[in-house]
């Protein structure tokens, strides 16, 4: 069976702002040396699924050049991830909503001739092998098998949910956000909260998307529209993430996923990776996570007198770091980060090329790429005050975007 995949880049994430100001959702950093979107084209080169297209739409610079150098396949074998922007093709406007971007680009499908379409989005971080989902859409003769994961049942209202018959396979409803979820009927204190990820057969999505184009009522959405028209057809079955079995994982990360649509979450997801057993392992060599680096040397940690101590604990240190001095705890340092004497970074994710000058501290922050945090400055103290000059989230995070100058 032939197999093309199509990623969804076009978000334009305004609950990740300041961090999404001029780039992509998907090319938002994670991490220290990832992009969003390297995990689900991780997660399909792993499973060899290598004809990849990546629907890109609002500021898509940064992520078409970081696909562009870093996600080069073999195209004497046929294999390529290509980044398509919105090319208005069919009349002068852009993408109206998800199924509406497929539609616009139903020439890629056509050029491919596929037995089957893979739709994944492109701004959750998890790992996930495709082959054991499309395996059970193609033994199923299912039209459409959406990804779900279980959910405990009080958060229903903060998903889209899948209700299904009592086989547990074959979709009966798909509801977004509702106030009166029903539990599952081998767990009725969860659900199944869709994962943002489809396989079609090719014709049955062809088919729908004609139809939904043609509709002036439609939102244009692959969960609010087409998935429902699927499911009235008796064509739509889920698959239980909880199935899933990824080489090299383990009991404490396996079944991981994320939704980072907010800074909030944003935040959480990166503070699983630091523990000593992380919740999300980046180690799993047996189905790596892919990304390109620029030539950095190592990182280094320097000075060792009296409290002129440079040294990180429970943290990440990225390439081209270097800590001088200073004092990492609990953090994520990017490429190009350096901590000057006596500073101080806790419970933080700094992004590529921060400076942290001499006796600054930097509390449950996230700071964006080529800020420099003056000498003696406190973040993360004063949230009143960090109010004044800054985003702060629900939780307390201060967020600090790109390039932006700080007084002390």
């Amino acid at each position: 069976m032939k197999v093309l995949a199509i990623v969804l880049a076009g978000g334009e994430g305004k609950r990740l702002m300041p961090l999404t100001a001029d780039r992509a959702k998907p090319a938002v950093p994670f991490g220290g040396i990832y992009r969003l979107i390297d995990f689900v084209l991780s997660n399909l080169a792993n499973a060899h699924y290598l004809q990849i297209v990546v629907l890109t739409q609002y500021k898509n610079h940064s992520l078409d050049r970081h696909i562009s150098r870093t996600w080069r396949l073999s195209s004497m074998l046929g294999n390529y991830v290509t980044p398509v922007p919105a090319q208005q093709r069919l009349g002068p406007h852009w993408f109206s909503g998800s199924a509406d971007a497929l539609f616009q680009n139903l020439n890629l499908i056509y050029d491919e001739l596929p037995d089957h379409v893979i739709v994944f989005g492109a701004d959750h971080i998890y790992r996930m092998d495709p082959r054991q989902m499309v395996d059970q859409h193609i033994d199923s003769g299912a039209d459409v098998t959406v990804a779900a994961i279980r959910q405990p049942l009080d958060l229903a209202d903060q998903f889209g949910v899948i209700e299904t018959d009592p086989s547990g396979r074959r979709i009966v409803a798909f509801r977004e956000k509702p106030k009166d979820a029903v539990g599952l009927a081998d767990a009725p204190d969860q659900i199944f909260a869709s994962m943002g990820n489809y396989v079609f057969k090719t014709q049955a999505l062809i088919e729908a998307l004609r139809e939904d184009a043609l509709d002036p009522s439609s939102r244009h959405d692959l969960g609010g529209n087409i998935i429902p028209m699927f499911v009235k057809g008796g064509g739509a079955e889920v698959y239980d993430f909880a199935h899933n079995v990824v080489p090299g994982s383990t009991e404490r990360d396996r079944g991981y996923w994320r939704d980072v649509g907010t800074l909030d979450a944003y935040y959480e997801a990166n503070m699983d990776l630091i523990s000593v057993h992380p919740v999300f392992n980046l180690y799993n060599d047996r189905w790596p996570i892919y990304t390109g680096n620029d030539p950095l040397p190592p990182a280094k940690f320097v000075h060792n007198e009296g409290d002129r101590i440079g040294h990180a604990l429970e943290s990440i240190v990225s390439p081209g770091v270097i800590v001088s001095g200073g004092t990492a705890l609990r953090s994520i340092l990017s490429p190009g980060v350096v901590l000057h004497s006596h500073s101080q970074v806790e419970d933080s994710v700094l992004m590529g090329c921060v400076k942290v000058g001499r006796g600054a501290v930097v509390r449950r922050a996230i700071i964006d790429k080529n800020v420099v945090i003056p000498d003696g400055a406190r973040i993360g103290f004063d949230l009143d005050y960090d109010r004044k000059r800054f985003a702060v989230t629900r939780s307390g995070v201060v967020v600090i975007g790109k390039n932006e100058i700080i007084e002390r």
